[in-house]
């Protein structure tokens, strides 16, 4: 039925169809991780880093992204104190006896590091301890949860410098209200440089293809929000492109305002980034393409 429901024009309404489409939701152990990566990503310094990832369990984001299904890989309930700290435990210990060099991890909770829901502030303490010997370490975070938290976080965190991902997903203002983000380009400039004020590395995240802009319309505000993220010191600009299989992916795209990527798409989008980067931009900020898009058909 909500194939052929017109997309909601206000968020609470959005909410309610973005929710229905859903499927199942599996059931997952709070105290065991989704699973983990080793990737190697360039570095600020122009070298490579042997990066780790720990995607972790936890509670779910209160925010109901129209492109997000990351939902599947959370639990209803809060995270409980104490699984946080286990998991990344657990992920460093597959990591030592594969005899990984891992110097930078990053911990994905499929919801927001600084929300006391899915990462209780008593694991703050246990998690730097465990993460004492690396060099930094990459949380993820909506812009409005980003504050007092992040401090706290922070002086607990005594060896690895911090770096704080945001989904900025698109400067274009239609489509960024659309997409239910809860935020403004205004919202994410701010959380970036609070950060940047705290000597916190900041990454931005962007969509490839994003839903509710025109097919002709793609490449140009693929272009201004790089340029955008640049512009608010974002460190890194990973761009990700935006899968279908969440259910409201396919009503949009049944309503003609989304079409997800093909991989011809993908390295286009990459290309053309790059290629419109300046020397000083270039310097400044790395980009990226995010390990997912190999999930782009």
């Amino acid at each position: 039925m909500h194939y052929l429901t017109p997309y909601p024009a206000l968020p609470a309404a959005r909410d309610r169809f973005i929710v229905d489409l859903r499927g199942p939701r599996p059931s997952h152990d709070p105290w065991r991780y989704q699973g983990l990566a080793v990737e190697d990503e360039l570095t600020e310094r122009g070298d490579h880093a042997r990066v780790g990832t720990v995607f972790l369990t936890g509670r779910e984001c209160p925010w109901r992204c129209a492109m997000c299904d990351l939902w599947r890989s959370t639990t209803h309930a809060d995270t409980p104190a104490g699984a946080i700290p286990t998991q990344l435990a657990a992920a460093r210990k597959t990591w030592r006896e594969a005899s990984e060099r891992i110097s930078r991890i990053k911990l994905y909770n499929a919801s927001n590091f600084f929300d006391t829901h899915a990462v209780p502030e008593s694991d703050y303490a246990p998690i730097a301890d465990e993460l004492a010997d690396i060099d930094q370490l990459i949380v993820e975070s909506h812009p409005s949860l980003v504050g007092s938290r992040v401090e706290r976080f922070q002086t607990a965190l005594a060896g690895p410098s911090l770096e704080v991902a945001m989904g900025l997903e698109t400067a274009h203002p239609a489509a960024l209200e659309a997409l239910n983000k809860r935020m403004t380009t205004d919202d994410f400039a701010r959380a970036a440089d609070w950060l940047r004020e705290r000597s916190i590395s900041v990454r931005a995240f962007l969509l490839i293809h994003p839903p509710f802009i025109a097919a002709e319309a793609q490449d140009e505000w693929l272009l201004r929000s790089v340029s955008f993220a640049i512009s608010c010191g974002a460190s890194v600009v990973s761009l990700v492109p935006t899968r279908g299989g969440n259910g409201t992916t396919e009503a949009l795209a049944r309503q003609g305002l989304f079409r997800a990527p093909k991989l011809d798409d993908v390295r286009r989008s990459v290309d053309l980034v790059r290629s419109n980067m300046t020397s000083e931009q270039s310097r400044a900020t790395r980009i990226l393409l995010d390990p997912w898009a190999a999930n782009a058909n």
